[in-house]
């Protein structure tokens, strides 16, 4: 079986958006998705069929105040807008086809942290309702956002725990995988001073997520190197940018660029693609 990964990243997961896009306009329907952070909550509109959404969102909201702003922290202990984002948009502005995405018949893992143990917990699409908690979480970065409250636990980003789930891809029976990245190539991560800060700010309420900030980088770039290999091996195939992306980008024409880089990646190489599916 064939699965497909999608890294998060922030805004720079639009380049993902291409990548998804590509593969709805030519019909490439993987079985097995799995995403982290931002890659699991637009990965939500490939597994719903919904070419164009994410990019369309994007365009129009990314510097709307409601979106990402420092007002929201007041109301809402996020600089994203919790309520607009996760809520408002999906259900009231740009409407998410829950009916397609409930009746996809593969299996769609989204990838969040356990805010206690800090271990990675996996949610499926069934675990998924109109208040889109789960995709919430995963995105969650702490700081950021407050831990997101899902069946009784708290739970932050996915990427603290597992950024890249190759591991996870390859031990639920997947030999073959599309891996999607928002890295370029020889991207080394690092602890960096910031998340040192964010660590000694919630390393007495939450010392596993502080302790789990602190080392990521490492999971991180051993999983890239796993995709690598999975590459060389001939049983997968990597796609990202060829340059850094910024995070928090705010020109939306780059956002723009960026995600026509992702779909024309995937059009060059859809046959390959296709040989893997």
């Amino acid at each position: 079986m064939a699965g497909v990964l999608f890294e998060g990243g922030s805004f720079r997961a639009v380049f993902s958006c291409g990548v998804m896009d590509a593969l709805l306009e030519k019909e490439i329907y993987f079985p097995y998705c799995i995403g982290v952070s931002a890659g699991a909550a637009d990965a939500a509109s490939y597994i719903s069929k919904q070419k164009g959404r994410n990019i369309r969102v994007f365009e129009k909201y990314r510097n709307d105040k409601r979106y990402v702003g420092k007002r929201n922290l007041i109301r809402q202990k996020s600089i994203f807008g919790i309520q607009f984002v996760f809520r408002d948009i999906p259900n009231k502005i740009d409407l998410f086809d829950m009916k397609t995405f409930s009746e996809y018949s593969g299996k769609f893992l989204i990838t969040t942290t356990d805010a206690v143990t800090g271990k990675v917990k996996y949610f499926t699409q069934k675990d998924v309702d109109h208040n889109f908690d789960t995709i919430c979480a995963s995105c969650a970065l702490p700081v950021a956002f407050p831990a997101i409250e899902v069946q009784g636990r708290k739970y932050y980003d996915g990427g603290l725990s597992n950024p890249i789930p190759i591991d996870k891809v390859l031990a639920d029976g997947n030999d073959r995988a599309l891996m999607v990245l928002t890295q370029p190539k020889g991207f080394q991560k690092e602890c960096k001073r910031s998340d040192r800060t964010v660590a000694r700010i919630i390393r007495h309420k939450y010392p596993m997520i502080a302790k789990a900030l602190c080392e990521r980088y490492k999971k991180y770039n051993e999983s890239v190197k796993a995709c690598e290999q999975l590459e060389k091996e001939g049983k997968g195939i990597i796609i990202r940018p060829d340059h850094a992306l910024n995070s928090y980008e705010e020109d939306v024409s780059v956002l723009r660029q960026t995600y026509e880089e992702g779909y024309q990646k995937t059009i060059d190489q859809i046959d390959r693609i296709q040989k893997i599916l």
